[in-house]
């Protein structure tokens, strides 16, 4: 019997990962100490070394901070937040609060950063490929609207004119740019299609806080699926908050709509239940 084949050695393997390694006494997290890392490195070079496997330089750890403290909340409006109060005053936990939230956090409402990012490498591609950066953003945009959808991810709000979140962290990213610390490509990009946005449209088609971070995702060189995970890690912040302050306001059963508010109604007007065989 090899000793790829005996019983201890599949049990070993059956979680095999590089993560994390550990015995009585010892914890360390892609082979650093965690006593070494406790003190010297924050939360976001944290998250960067779990999902990335090394430790981020001061630079990229300073940018995938700004966007993950920038995503932390929008308000009750936003479905998560919702679901995250009305959690509470249902009699749940935190935990049950953040699970409910974070499990809305799908393609329409927190996947559109995911979705920028794909776009924003497509866009890339085009432009490696020989294009210009108009060129490549004109063909980035209608083969997306072609196979994907006319909605472009991370462009216009519903709530916001222009959303106060992407200018600043666009800023940011083209500083880091000009220090040479990203290649600046994705900011450009960015850039190029909120212009033509803007002029197949004739008014403004803003950058909003899902395209503006994926921009940052993407210079970063995060996969475009772990910019969906990014944002739910962000956003988690702002639901903890609000469930923590549905518990401390108290209220049962708090549902979407004030006391005294209901829902129209477009069916068939009263009737008497017919008389059957």
């Amino acid at each position: 019997m090899t000793k790829s084949s005996t019983p201890e050695y599949q049990a070993q393997q059956w979680w095999h990962t590089d993560i994390i390694d550990m015995r009585p006494g010892e914890i360390r997290y892609r082979g650093y100490p965690i006593e070494a890392l406790i003190g010297n490195v924050g939360f976001a070079d944290m998250v960067w070394l779990m999902t990335r496997g090394e430790l981020p330089t001061r630079p990229q750890a300073a940018l995938l901070e700004t966007a993950l403290m920038s995503a932390v909340d929008h308000g009750p409006q936003a479905p998560s937040i919702a679901i995250a109060r009305m959690a509470m005053t249902c009699g749940g936990s935190l935990n049950n609060a953040l699970a409910s939230a974070v499990n809305v956090l799908d393609d329409v409402h927190g996947g559109a950063g995911e979705q920028a990012v794909e776009l924003y490498r497509s866009i890339l591609a085009y432009q490696t490929g020989g294009h210009t950066l108009e060129i490549a953003v004109q063909e980035g945009i209608a083969t997306w609207q072609r196979e994907r959808t006319k909605l472009i991810p991370g462009f216009g709000h519903r709530f916001h004119p222009v959303d106060p979140r992407g200018p600043r962290l666009l800023q940011l990213v083209e500083e880091a740019a000009g220090r040479g610390e990203v290649a600046g490509h994705f900011v450009a990009i960015a850039r190029e299609i909120e212009r033509q946005l803007i002029a197949m449209k004739g008014k403004p088609i803003p950058l909003n806080i899902d395209g503006a971070t994926a921009v940052i995702y993407a210079e970063l060189g995060f996969p475009a699926p772990l910019a969906r995970g990014l944002f739910c890690l962000s956003r988690s912040v702002g639901i903890l908050a609000h469930a923590w302050e549905q518990q401390c306001q108290g209220g049962r059963n708090k549902g979407p709509l004030p006391k005294g508010w209901l829902w129209p109604y477009g069916g068939p007007a009263p009737r008497p239940v017919p008389t059957r065989a």
